[in-house]
């Protein structure tokens, strides 16, 4: 089992990568790794994530109370979402929170990133939906989240930025290295008139690769079969939003979503898809 101190060194070297690679600026960013069920390393407030080196790392319980940090250092202000989610998903083993140009814009333009444009984000993250905006530091950016944590691994924070979450550190600092790769794709393929799109039939073929592999964590392929052909990356991922469909009430039932059919059901299965479509093209901006 790797030791304490050597985790402590991830987090800088990870915090140095996500500094490199422009993922944050000056003391943007948190990084936590989860040790047992009651402790939890994480990077410190007000400290550059380029510039750390172990003894920065803070140690703090599963109410983000600190249990050990050195003088001059305290846990990241933003602890209460990376305990929102070893709380609601214990999954997890790490959290990282960044600012990536692309993705930031993105969850500034309040655009989520669900078109289904390459197989690499289509297996590996799914649909990243957009939390609501919450004041940082406080409780309403981890009471927006908790509502998508049983259904993603990464989601854009409203006017703020990326988090991700993943089973262990370099897992979920990769997520977040996707989730940028794929916003900066999407935003040039726009400028370029705009991707060209998997259809159902070939997201159902990356959703099986993704089954066969048996990856972890959450993602439509595991979550979403029983929709009768509508996926998350046509509806902006499963979540409450399912209700404002007409005719359709979602329930979400341990790994899956299962239909039900509505008093005021759709008159027909294109009437519903012609419905969504025009909801997600309002969303994107799109005539």
């Amino acid at each position: 089992m790797v030791n304490e101190f050597e985790i402590k060194k991830q987090i800088c070297d990870i915090g140095r990568r996500i500094y490199a690679r422009n993922m944050v600026a000056a003391n943007d960013g948190n990084i936590s790794v989860k040790l047992n069920d009651n402790e939890f390393l994480c990077t410190p407030t007000g400290v550059s994530k380029g510039f750390m080196t172990p003894e920065f790392i803070c140690k703090v319980d599963a109410q983000g109370n600190v249990i050990q940090a050195n003088p001059g250092f305290k846990p990241s202000s933003e602890i209460k979402m990376h305990m929102r989610v070893y709380q609601k998903r214990p999954d997890v083993g790490s959290v990282v929170h960044a600012h990536p140009i692309y993705a930031t814009s993105f969850a500034i333009a309040g655009i989520p990133l669900t078109q289904p444009i390459m197989p690499e984000a289509v297996i590996a993250l799914g649909c990243v939906p957009i939390a609501e905006y919450g004041t940082p530091s406080t409780m309403e950016i981890p009471d927006n989240l908790e509502k998508y944590l049983p259904y993603f691994d990464a989601v854009l924070l409203e006017n703020h930025g990326a988090l991700t979450w993943s089973t262990d550190l370099n897992a979920a600092y990769m997520k977040m290295e996707s989730v940028e790769f794929y916003a900066q794709l999407l935003y040039q393929s726009k400028l370029l008139g705009g991707p060209k799109e998997f259809d159902k039939e070939n997201i159902k073929k990356l959703y099986e690769i993704r089954r066969k592999f048996g990856m972890p964590g959450k993602h439509p392929a595991n979550l979403c079969q029983n929709k009768d052909g509508v996926n998350c990356h046509n509806c902006g991922g499963c979540s409450e939003d399912y209700k404002q469909f007409p005719g359709y009430q979602y329930d979400f039932v341990g790994s899956e979503c299962s239909k039900e059919a509505a008093p005021a059901a759709a008159n027909s299965d294109a009437e519903l898809v012609a419905n969504i479509t025009k909801q997600v093209m309002a969303q994107l901006g799109l005539k």
